[in-house]
């Protein structure tokens, strides 16, 4: 069988199959809750005000709001589980890729994903006890995560793309399938769910993910070669893989004068904070859309759902813009932090259907920080440094995302009673991290890649003089969250 060096056609069929179960999760933890905690079936219909106060007892608002926080708490201990393996497996794999091949973080991943969306069908279709869903998270996590597929794909296109120009808009053109795909899905789920119920979207995600393994076993090429059996490379001695992760982030600050390491350091605490509170929050919202009075249904939270995922296509057009038009690379970043904290404040207070689709629109740059930050901090470390750098940012992406995504699930369930919104006024308040950060880089500037090395060899500073020559060129590489598991 001809084998193919085109990683396209799985990215688009996982952001569709994932983003086609995303939005039901959750509606599916709250609905069994319901079920559980009321014993009464769980009040569908048309009709989005059907749990306003003026309609409903005191009692039943009192269910919604132990639903809530019973659902809130699921989620909490789903992260906590699943934060530490999937860390360990990502730092592993991706490490392991320069020298075991690319594939392995593409394959084990989606491995992960078909055994957790299985078990979901299977609990679905059997009724059986909801927390088995927290087992089969930490299951999926031993596999890797979203995190390690995508820097699997995005290193992989680097390992076939040479020139700086075809790289950035090979992945620009991944970002942009991601963001069109899980719309797609993101939409259908609603009408799915009303016409088939939670079974039927599990099994086609399920058999969409076994067509994107099948593909990337048997038909996508590798492009790294493997490391000969003795071991010997023509690049020196071979270090173990966490070993070596260590030893090269250790190296980027070791090389780096003390104010390229006082500037890489802060830019480091703009990615993780700014990471923090917009994953945080961002969690939170299909929760809030379930809760009173919004009681929204299926279809508008998939109709929600597949508008926040424009913020993949206009994040990557305002920073194409900006980029073009000289706006400041700090500035960028500063107007994508403001876009979500106006977005948050909006959600905070947002009690109408109408209301809740317009708080996404100031919300449409907010992804433009992570591509800028990546671009940003790669200039600053030579070429050398650039897996360790990826690595680490890798590693703490994960970490803070995963620690938000818990930390506010647990603030939501102890303030739902008395506030609902008052997790998304919190994580506001949290972007004055990266806010002040980014004031302290524009005050010790970014210029600092001229600045002589320690220990630098002559290629490197070849390599640095050639990154200075390209600084307008954008590196965007969505996060995640991520991101990509993370929409607005």
């Amino acid at each position: 069988m001809k084998r193919l060096y085109l990683v396209e056609p799985v990215v688009a069929l996982y952001a569709f199959s994932s983003f086609l179960i995303y939005p039901l999760v959750q509606q599916y933890v709250y609905r069994r809750l319901w079920e559980q905690l009321t014993h009464t079936p769980y009040p569908v219909s048309d009709n989005t005000s059907r749990c306003a106060p003026s309609n409903i007892s005191s009692n039943h608002t009192d269910f919604h709001k132990d639903v809530q926080k019973q659902a809130s708490l699921f989620s909490l201990y789903s992260e906590l589980l699943t934060t530490a393996p999937s860390l360990v497996v990502t730092l592993v794999l991706v490490a392991y890729s320069d020298r075991g091949g690319r594939k392995i973080t593409i394959i084990m991943p989606l491995i992960g994903t078909l055994i957790y969306t299985t078990t979901f069908l299977i609990v679905s279709f059997f009724e059986l006890n909801i927390y088995l869903l927290i087992g089969a998270s930490f299951l999926s996590s031993l596999f890797g995560g979203i995190s390690t597929f995508l820097g699997g794909c995005f290193a992989y296109i680097a390992d076939l793309c040479h020139d700086d120009r075809q790289k950035t808009l090979r992945m620009a053109g991944v970002d942009m399938m991601i963001g069109l795909l899980s719309g797609v899905a993101a939409i259908s789920t609603g009408y799915f769910l009303r016409a088939a119920g939670f079974n039927w979207p599990f099994l086609t995600s399920a058999l969409c993910q076994c067509l994107i393994l099948i593909y990337a076993v048997f038909i996508l090429e590798e492009t790294v070669k493997k490391t000969p059996v003795d071991g010997g490379t023509l690049d020196g001695p071979q270090r173990p893989t966490l070993r070596q992760l260590v030893f090269g982030l250790c190296q980027i600050f070791a090389r780096a004068s003390s104010r390229c390491k006082r500037v890489l350091a802060l830019l480091m605490i703009i990615f993780t904070s700014f990471s923090f509170a917009y994953i945080g929050g961002i969690s939170l919202v299909t929760l809030y859309e379930l809760n009173e009075p919004l009681c929204w249904t299926e279809i508008l939270i998939g109709y929600g759902s597949a508008a926040s995922t424009t913020v993949f296509l206009t994040s990557f057009a305002g920073v194409s813009v900006f980029t073009y038009c000289g706006v400041p690379r700090l500035l960028i970043v500063t107007l994508g932090i403001l876009s979500v904290a106006s977005g948050l404040i909006l959600v905070a207070f947002a009690k109408t259907t109408v209301l809740m689709f317009v708080v996404r629109i100031p919300m449409l740059l907010c992804i433009m920080p992570f591509p800028v930050l990546r671009s940003v901090m790669s200039k600053i470390v030579s070429k050398s440094e650039q897996g360790a750098l990826f690595a680490s940012l890798s590693f703490l992406e994960s970490l803070f995302s995963k620690a938000g995504s818990g930390a506010f699930n647990s603030i939501y369930a102890a303030t739902v009673g008395w506030y609902p919104g008052f997790a998304f006024l919190l994580a506001t308040g949290l972007l004055i991290i990266p806010l002040s950060s980014l004031g302290a880089v524009a005050f010790i500037g970014l210029d600092v890649t001229t600045e002589p090395r320690k220990a630098e060899d002559s290629t490197s500073e070849e390599d640095s003089r050639a990154e200075n020559n390209n600084d307008t060129s954008p590196l965007f590489i969505v996060s995640s969250i991520n991101a990509s598991a993370a929409p607005c």
